[in-house]
């Protein structure tokens, strides 16, 4: 888990859940969007996507919350690894669970 500057998770942490887990998500977009068209790209928006879930991780205090988020982290990493396509039924649920967070976060 990256270590973040108390500045920059004051600032994560004054979004809300929903808000931060739709930027999580946009970035689980991005990252399918790109994964096979160039790898490069999809490989910063994981990079950026584990920054983001890690942020979230450092700025809850909720510990079934907390449990949920770590395993999100964990599926998503899994996931990657498993060299699967972007268009596989992982991805695709992940990106959905992701996606929700967006609209919620965005009402």
């Amino acid at each position: 888990m990256n270590h973040h500057s108390d500045a920059l998770i004051q600032s994560w942490s004054k979004l809300t859940l929903p808000q931060q887990l739709g930027n999580v998500g946009s970035e689980v977009s991005r990252m399918l969007k790109w994964r096979g068209k160039d790898d490069a790209i999809a490989e910063r928006a994981f990079e950026r996507m584990l920054e983001l879930i890690d942020l979230t991780l450092q700025s809850q205090t909720d510990g079934s919350r907390l449990r949920e988020i770590a395993r999100a982290r964990e599926v998503l990493v899994q996931t990657w690894q498993s060299q699967t396509t972007a268009d596989s039924p992982e991805w695709v649920s992940l990106n959905r669970y992701f996606f929700q967070f967006a609209l919620i976060g965005n009402v």
